[in-house]
C-alpha cells in the first residue's frame, strides 16, 4: 500500500494513502466529504484513457489513510495536499476538487501559489464562501454547523443516509441516474470514515476563500449542478463565477451535489475539454 507521511500523533505516524496511475499530464483528484478517493471511480478510467497520469489520495481520517483526532482544518488539509505534490515531485499539475476538496484546492493556492500547477478545477465549490451572509443567504451559520455535528454524534449512520439522499437527489434520480447499489457503495464509504473526522470537518464550511482565490493566475474550470441541494447554484456556483470571472464556468442541468456520479458523462466531457485546452 502506497502512503505519504504528513505528520505524527503521539506514537503513530499520520499517513495518507494514494494511488498513482498512468502517464502524461498529471491530474490530482481531491474528493468530497465524508467520502474518499474511491468516489472518483467514474472519472479515473476516462482520464487514464485520455492519456493522463491520475493521482488520487484519501484525506486524513477517510478511506485508507490514518485517522488522527485532529488536523481537520483547511490550513492543515492544504498542507497535506502540498506534501502529496512535493513527495511525488509533481509539476504542471491540474488539481480537481469536489465540494470540501475545492476548499483544499483554494487554500493550497492561497498559501503556496501556482508554481507547481497547470490548471485547477472546482466542482460544487465551497468557495468563495459558504458562510451565511447578506450576499449568501443560502449559506450556513454556526448554528447550522452545530446542528450537523450534533446529528453526527447522535446517530451517524442514520444521518449519513439522509445526507446521501440530498447529495444525489435520491427522490428524483434513483433508478434513473443512480442505482441502489451505487448508493449503498457511497454509504459504506461514508460509514467507514473516522467518526471524529466526519464530525470535525463541518466547521471548515465557515472559512472564507476570497483572499485565496486572488492568487489564481492559471486556467480554471468551475462546474456546478443546477439542482445541488447542499451547495446551491445561486449561493455557490454563480458567486464563484463572479469571484473568478476569467474561469470557464459550466452549469450542469439537473446536476445534484454528487453529479460526478449521477452526471458522470457530462462532468467527464467538460473535464476532458478543459484539460485539452488548458
Amino acid at each position: 500500500m502506497s502512503t505519504i507521511t504528513v505528520g505524527a500523533e503521539n506514537t503513530t505516524s499520520i499517513d495518507l494513502y494514494y494511488e498513482d496511475h498512468g502517464s502524461g499530464p498529471a491530474v490530482v483528484l481531491i474528493s468530497g466529504w465524508p467520502f474518499d478517493s474511491r468516489s472518483w471511480e467514474p472519472q479515473v478510467h476516462t482520464l487514464l484513457t485520455a492519456g493522463h497520469r491520475v493521482i488520487t489520495y484519501d484525506r486524513r481520517g477517510f478511506g485508507r489513510s490514518s485517522r488522527p483526532a485532529g488536523g481537520y482544518d483547511f490550513d492543515t488539509l492544504a498542507a497535506d495536499l502540498d506534501k502529496v505534490l512535493t513527495s511525488l515531485d509533481l509539476h504542471d499539475v491540474t488539481l480537481v476538487g469536489l465540494s470540501l476538496g475545492t476548499g483544499e484546492v483554494a487554500r493550497y493556492i492561497g498559501v503556496n501559489g501556482t508554481g507547481r500547477l497547470r490548471s485547477c478545477v472546482f466542482i460544487e465549490s465551497l468557495a468563495p464562501s459558504f458562510g451565511k451572509s447578506e450576499e449568501n443567504p443560502n449559506g450556513v451559520d454556526r448554528a447550522g454547523v452545530d446542528g450537523v455535528q450534533q446529528a453526527i454524534l447522535h446517530d451517524r449512520p442514520a444521518w449519513l443516509t439522509g445526507l446521501i439522499g440530498d447529495m444525489v437527489n435520491l427522490d428524483e434520480l434513483l433508478g434513473k441516474r443512480v442505482s441502489e447499489e451505487a448508493v449503498r457503495n457511497l454509504w459504506n464509504a461514508g460509514a467507514d470514515a473516522s467518526p471524529e473526522a466526519t464530525w470535525a470537518c463541518p466547521v471548515t464550511w465557515l472559512d472564507d476563500f476570497h483572499k485565496d482565490l486572488e492568487r489564481i493566475d492559471i486556467p480554471a474550470l468551475v462546474l456546478h449542478g443546477t439542482a445541488d441541494r447542499i451547495l446551491s447554484i445561486e449561493g455557490q456556483g454563480r458567486r464563484m463565477h463572479a469571484a473568478l470571472p476569467a474561469a470557464r464556468y459550466v452549469e450542469i442541468d439537473g446536476g445534484p451535489h454528487l453529479m460526478s456520479l449521477t452526471h458522470a458523462e457530462e462532468v467527464n466531457r467538460e473535464l476532458l475539454a478543459f484539460l485539452g485546452a488548458s
